[in-house]
């Protein structure tokens, strides 16, 4: 049986000294090892295959290097569990490991779900919710490092840093890509007034008119809801009985779930997407977005990159000074990505 590499090994190879491979592995390089010297030191651990003790160093460190990450339903939603999925990535990748309760929706349960995890001694705390939503921090969690993801402080003055996306650009920038094609009549089903999310993607809509020197037909906005049915039915009250001089152009749906509705409703009305219509998703839902007939355009949620922004957040804080460096701001957006494909195209003429 072949032996396993020390940090010794790692040390020779890399010609440098056992402490700097200490440093450098424990995350503790800048400042105390040349750049060049860190490099060779992780060249050199990686071709060993080696990593360091994980109960040595928690032990050295004091630490548990253990995260606790609380959803409300992520863990059972097949979409946004991709932001614990980014999250762990980054954790794994710095050598912790990430323990999840999930609240199915019940915030009563979360005061005691976040005492569960301190209990097991977790470095820090992240708090992660499906869909953009403000809520009450547990107080548990102002007593480790913590952090939200996909949602917010709702207190006047945030305790917590958080990390979403950025909604605003994204509704706009899903209004350029259907402007940019000719489109000046563009209805939006835009979700429901109770949705944080909702109101920033139509802001967007507006900014992306304003910038194009057009004017907001405000008829053309919906709250129409979230589902397949309520897409159907805003697409039907929009579309069914409008002389083609009369009806939008382009659709565009404040989730991929409204714009599959919107194409059921083109298909019962005889309207080819996109050459009659063009249809425009939102969040790039895995196995919906990209296996439509015909695949939908669909603005992607950064929902793993969410996810690594915070886990990546959290672990600077822990492995600093203890606490979130000044520098770093309350509140971090990522930008969500333009994907095309077929259900959008170039306006038709009438």
């Amino acid at each position: 049986m072949n032996r396993k590499a020390t940090a010794l090994d790692v040390a020779k190879k890399a010609g440098v000294s056992r402490s700097a491979v200490s440093l450098v592995l424990n995350g503790r390089g800048d400042g105390n090892v040349a750049k060049e010297s860190q490099d060779r030191i992780r060249q050199a651990a990686e071709e060993l295959n080696y990593s360091p003790n994980a109960i040595a160093l928690s032990l050295r460190n004091q630490r548990s290097r253990v995260i606790g990450i609380l959803s409300d339903e992520v863990v059972v939603s097949p979409f946004d569990g991709n932001i614990i999925g980014g999250a762990d990535d980054v954790a794994r990748a710095r050598g912790f490991v990430t323990v999840v309760m999930d609240t199915e929706r019940d915030t009563a349960r979360d005061a005691s779900a976040i005492e569960t995890l301190l209990d097991r001694q977790v470095d820090g705390l992240m708090y992660v919710t499906v869909g953009l939503k403000p809520i009450e921090v547990p107080h548990g969690m102002l007593r480790v490092p913590s952090v939200l993801a996909n949602c917010y402080d709702e207190h006047p003055q945030p305790q917590l840093r958080h990390v979403i996306p950025d909604e605003i650009t994204g509704g706009r920038e899903a209004t350029e890509h259907l402007l940019e094609l000719g489109h000046q009549d563009i209805a939006l089903l835009a979700g429901l007034e109770d949705s944080p999310a909702a109101p920033l993607r139509v802001q967007g809509y507006r900014d992306a008119h304003a910038a194009a020197g057009l004017p907001v037909l405000e008829d053309r906005i919906f709250m129409a809801g979230w589902d397949i049915d309520a897409g159907f039915r805003g697409a039907m009250k929009v579309l069914d009985g409008v002389s083609p001089a009369d009806r939008p152009t382009a659709i565009m749906c404040a989730n991929d779930r409204l714009a599959v509705g919107v194409i059921l409703a083109a298909a019962r009305l005889g309207l080819r997407v996109p050459e009659d219509l063009s249809i425009m998703g939102y969040d790039d839902e895995t196995r919906i977005a990209d296996t439509m007939v015909p695949s939908l355009t669909t603005m992607a949620l950064p929902l793993r990159e969410i996810g690594r922004a915070a886990m990546t957040t959290l672990l600077d804080a822990i492995e600093g000074t203890g606490e979130p460096r000044q520098e770093t701001p309350i509140e971090t957006m990522v930008p969500c990505r333009l994907v095309v494909r077929e259900s959008t195209g170039p306006v038709p003429t009438r």
